[in-house]
């Protein structure tokens, strides 16, 4: 009896592994606005759904790092769906307060830009399997912006 148990957890667990799951990449991250407060940058990230309905996702859970420190985190609570057998765009919003940058000032003075690690989590509510969430991580370095982009 136990054997039987045994090959009959085996093949939910093969059947589950081998499940087609959704598969996320960051394309880009660029500047998307300047205030008084902040910098607001933004993460375009895409998602292909091989499902033919839609799924929703449950959340998105960032973390933005710069020179091995994390600078901006944060969480986007039910960001909307993924579209049924199509791609998906989404836009992740980081806002990086000024005092943070200027902690960065020996990275950012010698060549005016941020080195930068960006952690993604998405975390989509997958049929039988339950709560998926997609790691990503994008390394890249960011302009920052000069007087006359803000003017």
């Amino acid at each position: 009896m136990s054997q039987l148990l045994e090959k009959a957890k085996d093949f939910v667990v093969d059947k589950v592994a081998n499940i087609k799951k959704p598969e996320a990449s960051v394309s880009d991250v660029d500047l998307k606005h300047v205030s008084r407060e902040c910098v607001e940058y933004g993460a375009k990230v895409s998602v292909s759904n091989p499902y033919s309905h839609s799924i929703p996702i449950c959340e998105i859970s960032y973390n933005f790092k710069s020179a091995g420190r994390g600078i901006a985190s944060g969480t986007i609570p039910d960001p909307g769906s993924l579209k049924a057998g199509d791609t998906t765009m989404l836009d992740v919003p980081v806002k990086v307060p000024y005092n943070i940058l200027v902690s960065l000032a020996k990275d950012i003075g010698a060549d005016w830009d941020i080195d930068y690690e960006l952690e993604l989590g998405l975390t989509i509510d997958l049929p039988v399997v339950g709560n998926f969430t997609i790691p990503l991580s994008q390394k890249g370095e960011i302009k920052l912006p000069t007087l006359s982009d803000i003017f």
